[in-house]
């Protein structure tokens, strides 16, 4: 691991993780708390193995938030729903190399469309997958579980990933946020930023919480 330099560390709760009754309200919660971004997690059954919710639930929320939208897209094929996303009000869209065959024509149209462009990595996606395609990223989502569903646990194998992935984005010529998925929480929420993250996607640790901002303040409070 490397050594975590002092930086802001974005938090971004994941709507899946909340109460779908009344999600209006959710979201309202946690952007009082201190949440950064709204992490929304779109699964198709097919590409992951459980389904979500669609286009038409951004659209919804999208009235009442200003936090960024930050879609997870995994589903695939990817390409034909990017359109649909980006109407529906997605401030960043990132996606799954293995989700459809031209990342780099993927990644062009979100950045055209005037969006944050971001790639997500499996636990078995090597970091090289993106060295080519690095100019036009500007979001790089360690999973750190399987992806699929929520409160599952974090798997350490990921922290030299995350390294290696900070030490290619410290030595790009652009910013790009690293951010990690899955199993965030009190305890690990410090490996993840000592690896060199500086976002992290926390579902379960947050809107299963009493206090919200007191979960997103624990997250943030070791950086």
């Amino acid at each position: 691991m490397v050594a975590r330099e002092s930086r802001h560390v974005t938090i971004a709760p994941s709507l899946l993780a909340a109460d779908f009754g009344r999600l209006r309200e959710e979201v309202s919660a946690i952007e009082a708390a201190g949440a950064d971004w709204l992490h929304l997690d779109i699964m198709d059954g097919h590409f992951v193995p459980n389904i979500s919710y669609g286009p038409t639930v951004l659209a919804a929320l999208r009235k009442h938030t200003k936090l960024p939208f930050d879609v997870h897209l995994m589903i695939a094929p990817v390409d034909v729903y990017l359109d649909a996303f980006i109407d529906a009000g997605a401030d960043h869209i990132s996606l799954h190399p293995e989700a459809g065959p031209h990342l780099h024509r993927s990644l062009q149209h979100i950045r055209k469309a005037g969006k944050k462009a971001g790639v997500v990595l499996n636990p078995a996606t090597a970091p090289e997958s993106i060295t080519w395609a690095l100019d036009l990223i500007d979001i790089v989502l360690v999973m750190s579980v399987n992806p699929g569903f929520g409160g599952q646990g974090f798997l350490t194998s990921q922290l030299p990933k995350i390294a290696q992935l900070r030490r290619m984005i410290d030595a790009a010529d652009h910013p790009v946020a690293l951010a990690v998925d899955g199993g965030i929480t009190a305890v690990t929420a410090p490996l993840a930023l000592a690896a060199g993250a500086d976002t992290l996607i926390a579902g379960t640790s947050v809107f299963r919480a009493a206090d919200y901002a007191a979960a997103i303040a624990e997250l943030r409070g070791g950086a």
